[in-house]
């Protein structure tokens, strides 16, 4: 099978002609992307439009119905599962949702015995128990640095539960725990919800410093910065405009519940 070709730790991410149809009519269709290794690539669009299911389909966790990409050297549709073993999803509603009940070193700790668990070669299994702590030590440490999630600054450390973070604090962990799988592809979800001007442009600098570590990174927002890849979702700039109202509502309508049908879909996956 086709391999990545990439020479840098990103991914090229490529697609044309990109769709994803469900029983509710289409998620997301007619979409193009062309965004080289270290990218960041914004998902722009309004709510029901079809972003998250783009997220989910760029990253290998949906199945497109129409056109094809290719991930890393992976082709979509035919490679999902080669896709996933090197993309990574941060904060995506409904599929990674934080435990508001976990502390943060809760959190980090789990995702590192799945790490080692699933995500390692299985002689890594068979190292002595104290290499092994150091090596999780060390993904973990890693991971809140790439994040910048200073976990002293909390207010009871890495004994914080989830549900005492701010919106940016919870982005930032979402973050560093898919970071700690060393992903070559990190997707993020709606990454200007609910912040401040200044918090969206500290979430922003994130994403990019972690492209500059070589990372590719797909963000889905309502705005996307200038110097991002930007795709957009928003087929209402191409087609024509709807017969009335109640239509277009009803297409808004059926794009939120294919979008929640998708989410359910991708949570079990």
């Amino acid at each position: 099978m086709d391999g990545p070709s990439d020479d840098e730790r990103g991914v090229a991410v490529t697609a044309r002609e990109f769709g994803l149809e469900g029983p509710r009519g289409w998620a997301f269709r007619g979409v193009g992307v062309e965004a080289g290794p270290g990218a960041l690539i914004a998902v722009e669009g309004p709510s029901g439009s079809g972003r998250t299911c783009l997220l989910l389909a760029l990253t290998g966790r949906m199945r497109p119905t129409e056109g094809e990409a290719v991930v890393g050297g992976f082709r979509l549709p035919k490679q999902l599962a080669a896709v996933r073993r090197i993309s990574a999803l941060g904060p995506v509603p409904g599929v990674t949702d934080l435990d508001p009940a976990l502390t943060v070193a809760e959190h980090l700790h789990e995702r590192a015995l799945l790490e080692r668990r699933f995500g390692g070669a299985l002689r890594g299994l068979l190292r002595p128990r104290a290499e092994r702590a150091a090596e999780a030590r060390l993904r973990i440490d890693t991971a809140l640095a790439a994040a910048g999630l200073d976990t002293e600054s909390l207010p009871k450390g890495r004994r914080t539960s989830v549900r005492d973070l701010e919106r940016l604090e919870a982005l930032r962990l979402s973050v560093a725990l898919a970071l700690i799988g060393r992903p070559r592809l990190l997707g993020v979800d709606d990454v200007d919800l609910k912040l401040s001007d200044a918090e969206r442009d500290q979430a922003w600098a994130l994403l990019r410093s972690i492209t500059e570590s070589g990372t590719t990174v797909v963000a889905v927002c309502n705005e996307a910065p200038d110097d991002a890849v930007t795709v957009s979702t928003d087929r209402k700039s191409t087609e024509a405009p709807a017969a009335s109202t109640d239509a277009s509502s009803a297409d808004a309508d059926d794009n939120d519940k294919e979008t929640a049908d998708a989410l359910a879909e991708a949570g079990r996956s």
